[in-house]
Formats: structure tokens, C-alpha cells, sequence
């Protein structure tokens, strides 16, 4: 499940999928749809039409992020079905589908990182200096390559789901609701 096809992050990070998917022999896609506007409504209904092409058999789902994510669990868990499927941006729904056992990972960006890279870019350039970058990206646009700051981004499952929370990116209490108390003691989960 692609992101929408008009946001070059989505383009982005389809192709990073495919970087490292493509030459892998060990798995068949049964479907790819990139979803328009990160609709999730749109979402459930391609994952469903994607599903019942395949007659039911996929075995996982990689979403680019967690509200398309969701939407196929959805569909999946009508037709009684748990695979693994993957998110990202660890919204509260995607921590809450890791602790329910319904999602298996998602991907974390931190903010925090990202401003202080941004802060100090902006530093640099005020200064009239040269930010420090870390590599390059091309331009989807130009095709040029252009300085960047590369961060890290972080893999999020049952064992680390605590790691958005304490750096106060999503709240405890949120992802921890009453309906997932219980699950969120049971992995120790904490802010």
C-alpha cells in the first residue's frame, strides 16, 4: 500500500521498498496500489479489491504508513486474518495495533532530531555559513543531487514501543487507553 501518488515522500519511499524488495526472490507480490491522497477509506477499499484478487492469500502488508496500515488490518481482521503489516510515523492507532498484535512494526522519525537538524541548519545559514550535511538526496523535480541532513529512523515493535512515547512525541495516556491498559502493562510499556 502506497502513499499518494502526487507526494514525493510517498514516491520516496516506494522506491526505498523497492530498492531492497526488488531483488529478493523468496516472496511474490500479489498487488500494489498507491492509494490517492493517503485516503485510508480509499485504502480499505483497494487493500479489499487487492485481497479478493489474490483469493485471500497474502501473507503481509507493506504500508507506507500507519493509517494505511490500519486500513488493511481491517479488512484483514473481516476476513478473520492476522499477517504481519507494517506502518510508519508511530501514531497512536499504529502503537496500539503493535500492542494488539495486529501490526508488527512501525517506523518512527523523531521530531526532536529533526528540529535540532533544522535549528542548526538554519544557525549556519543566518551566520552566512555552509549547513553540515551528512549525504545527499536527488531532487524528485531536477534530478539533481542536493546536500541533506540524513537522520536515523527507528524500527518500533513490542520490544521498543515505549520510545515515541518517552520522547514525547505521542502521550502515554493515549495510547494507553483503558482498552489497552492491560496490553500496555503486559510490555512494559511507560513514558
Amino acid at each position: 500500500m502506497d502513499g499518494s501518488p502526487t507526494d514525493s515522500n510517498a514516491t520516496a519511499f516506494a522506491a526505498g521498498a523497492h530498492k531492497i524488495l526488488d531483488p529478493m526472490t523468496n516472496y511474490k507480490k500479489v498487488g500494489e496500489q498507491a492509494v490517492k491522497d493517503w485516503d485510508n477509506q480509499v485504502a480499505a477499499t483497494d487493500f479489499e479489491q487487492m485481497f479478493t484478487a489474490a483469493g485471500g492469500k497474502v501473507d503481509g502488508v507493506l504500508a507506507a504508513n500507519d493509517g494505511l496500515g490500519n486500513a488493511a488490518i481491517s479488512i484483514l481482521t473481516k476476513n478473520k486474518l492476522t499477517i504481519p503489516v507494517t506502518g510508519q510515523d508511530a501514531t497512536v492507532q499504529g502503537l496500539q495495533n503493535i500492542l494488539a498484535g495486529t501490526q508488527c512494526m512501525t517506523v518512527y522519525k523523531s521530531v526532536k532530531q529533526e528540529a535540532n537538524a533544522l535549528a542548526l541548519a538554519a544557525i549556519a545559514l543566518a551566520k552566512g555559513g555552509k549547513p553540515a550535511t551528512t549525504g545527499t538526496i536527488e531532487d524528485t523535480q531536477t534530478k539533481k543531487k542536493v546536500a541533506a541532513v540524513l537522520l536515523t529512523p527507528v524500527s518500533i515493535t513490542k520490544n521498543n514501543i515505549s520510545v515515541p512515547i518517552k520522547d514525547g512525541y505521542v502521550k502515554l495516556s493515549e495510547v494507553c487507553t483503558p482498552a489497552y491498559q492491560a496490553k500496555c502493562t503486559a510490555n512494559g510499556v511507560t513514558g
